[in-house]
């Protein structure tokens, strides 16, 4: 038996990676998975705030959505982006999702920091949520796919996301 690690097998690699979900600092996501990663956690956010009924625990949800959103956007934009148009000469799907960011942006400029009263609040969010989750689904499904068959080095893509996302975390 080699003492090479466990993943260099892939009957390992598959057993492995039930029992480890969670990415370390040892094993690097790459960016796709990275930012798959945060479009399941504001979902799972948004899902949350549907539920929530008091205005406490709502605006603690806000505050994290807006926070997650505006960190991933910008992960997005400063590094996913400009690769992806890079690589794959694209003047359709980058364009039309920075249109849409813009869009969540000023949602969030709306509620971020405001008192969630009334129907106007849980309309925004819940408008946001629906913009959210339409942009989510074009990356995945159309983005994310071509990401994967180019020649972009997601991994590096990835190291640059993750150390780019610890700076805005503390700054946010």
């Amino acid at each position: 038996m080699s003492t090479a690690p466990a993943k260099s097998s892939t009957s390992a690699k598959r057993s492995s990676a039930k029992a480890m979900p969670k990415r370390t600092s040892t094993h690097q996501q790459d960016a796709i998975a990275m930012l798959k990663e945060d479009h399941k956690k504001v979902s799972a956010l948004f899902e949350e705030f549907e539920k929530a009924r008091s205005v406490n625990r709502k605006k603690q949800i806000v505050a994290t959505i807006c926070q997650e959103l505006t960190v991933h956007a910008q992960l997005e934009e400063e590094i996913f982006y400009p690769a992806f148009k890079a690589a794959l000469k694209d003047k359709e799907l980058v364009p039309e999702a920075t249109v849409e960011h813009a869009s969540v942006k000023d949602l969030i400029a709306q509620v971020r920091d405001q008192e969630p009263s009334g129907e106007d609040y849980d309309a925004k969010v819940k408008v946001m949520g629906e913009y959210v989750k339409h942009h989510v689904k074009e990356e995945q499904n159309e983005m994310f796919a071509k990401a994967k068959k180019s020649r972009l080095d997601l991994l590096e893509l990835g190291r640059q996301m993750a150390e780019r996302k610890q700076q805005l975390l503390m700054t946010h």
